[in-house]
């Protein structure tokens, strides 16, 4: 550890060491690690010497920005954050952005906006850009730009042999592909360059409705979305609110039906597109307007504070009457579901199509998206995993069979891990693996190839840089 220290300008910590439990803590309290030891790296330069380390002691090395994205907690090992790493270069002429490892999703959308520009961000934007990216990104406006990872345009990434590689569509090209949607297998990504998109009017924001309505509300959901235009993007949710600070007080402490929109064009437009929704049932309260990017977490209205939270979902072929039935039985009103947020989301669009260069994002053949997040405080903890199974296992009908890296957060082998890409990508993440990664020394938590890690060097750790 000496050597690691003089080799590495950030902070390197050991368990017993004053400040260690602040430097490993993330957003997901859910996953709390216990490394051997920490190092809160600076930049490139720091994370070249920690995998140079790594790899000469055989070392498993995880990584961490702000841990949103955690679910499984490191065991052993050396743990990278990067949350120092806070590069940010906007080119408005060029719409682009180079973004460094630690830097949260809030300062990019600042930047860029006064350009008129935004960035494809998810329904938080307290979560690190780049392992939400590394991920594919299912932004708020996927059905109008795609996903996240369809706009990299180059990574800074440092391979398990120490090497820091600067890869794009040109210069290694199969790194490149497998890095867009690959998550953290292959290396550690300190820098991003992404495209921005101009985005002049946007309508958008979030309606509730009573949770006694719940099935009027998702059946009109599922006859409306698909016949939705590609400019807008829109997705529903059964949602138990908790009294909470940030949100308006009548919403707290009882069960909604929160339909989420989007439209990419004038007000006139968006409501016109939104009234037949609009006519379902009276809403206990209507948030959709005219809005600037730079409030787009106001469309989900997402917890904001660490928390106890477990992810997972799944992409399904359809989303019609029968399956509208089942999750209402699963998860509706009266079927005491103890999870805070059961969520359909439409796909299609753009989020269908790819930008010409190869990636490993999943979900393009899907209609739908369905989004489970548990709650393991101490009162659910016992009901939640066997909920989202059963919620899961209900909707197995509809299921294309494939589930989303960024939110799989179900443990399992390596046969449920490799349902987050297809057969073709994941043979392509093995052979990637083997090549750039033969000692395993990143073992993340969707790591490919299972079967080769090394007996008594760690378990998986989070790839939420």
């Amino acid at each position: 550890m000496e050597e690691l220290h003089r080799q590495v300008r950030g902070p390197v910590l050991l368990p017993d060491e004053a400040g260690f439990a602040q430097e490993v803590a993330g957003f997901n309290l859910a996953a709390v690690h216990h490394p051997d030891a920490v190092a809160g790296v600076t930049d490139a330069a720091d994370v070249v010497a920690v995998m140079r380390w790594a790899a000469a002691h055989h070392e498993p090395v995880g990584v961490q920005s702000t841990g949103h994205g955690a679910d499984q907690p490191m065991e052993g090992g050396v743990l990278v954050t990067t949350h120092r790493m806070q590069e940010i270069e906007v080119d408005p002429r060029r719409r682009t952005a180079r973004i460094g490892a630690g830097v949260r999703w809030r300062r990019v959308i600042d930047a860029v906006a006064p350009h008129g520009l935004a960035v494809l961000t998810g329904s938080a934007s307290d979560a690190g850009a780049v392992g939400y990216t590394l991920g594919g990104g299912l932004p708020v406006l996927g059905r109008i730009f795609g996903f996240a990872a369809d706009h990299l345009l180059g990574l800074e990434v440092v391979t398990p042999d120490g090497r820091l590689r600067h890869v794009d569509a040109r210069h290694e090209p199969e790194l490149f592909a497998l890095l867009r949607g690959g998550k953290g297998n292959l290396g550690l990504v300190t820098a991003m360059t992404m495209g921005l998109v101009p985005l002049e009017e946007l309508y958008g924001g979030g309606i509730f409705y009573p949770g006694t309505d719940a099935q009027e509300v998702l059946s009109a959901f599922s006859r409306w979305a698909p016949t939705l235009p590609e400019r807008a993007s829109t997705s529903v949710a059964l949602r138990w609110m908790p009294h909470d600070p940030t949100v308006p007080e009548q919403l707290h402490k009882r069960m909604l039906v929160h339909l989420r929109f989007c439209w990419a064009g004038p007000e006139e437009e968006g409501a016109r597109v939104l009234a037949p929704m609009r006519a379902v049932s009276r809403p206990v309260l209507d948030l959709v307007g005219p809005m600037d990017y730079r409030d787009i977490d106001q469309v989900h209205m997402d917890a904001t504070e660490p928390g106890l939270y477990v992810l997972t979902g799944e992409f399904l072929r359809e989303f019609d009457a029968a399956a509208v039935m089942t999750l209402l039985q699963s998860a509706g009103p009266g079927s005491r579901c103890p999870l805070p947020e059961v969520g359909i989301r439409l796909m299609g669009g753009a989020f269908a199509r790819t930008d010409g260069v190869e990636d490993a994002v999943s979900g393009r053949d899907a209609a739908f998206f369905l989004e489970l997040i548990g709650w393991l405080a101490p009162h659910v903890a016992a009901a939640t995993p066997p909920a989202l199974a059963e919620i899961l296992q209900a909707m197995a009908p509809w299921s294309t069979g494939r589930a989303f890296v960024n939110m799989h957060g179900v443990p399992g082998g390596e046969t449920e891990h490799a349902r987050a890409w297809s057969e073709e990508v994941y043979a392509r993440l093995v052979r990637a693996k083997a090549l750039y990664d033969p000692d395993n020394l990143l073992r993340f938590q969707h790591v490919v190839g299972q079967e080769r890690r090394p007996p008594g060097l760690g378990q998986p750790a989070d790839s939420s840089a």
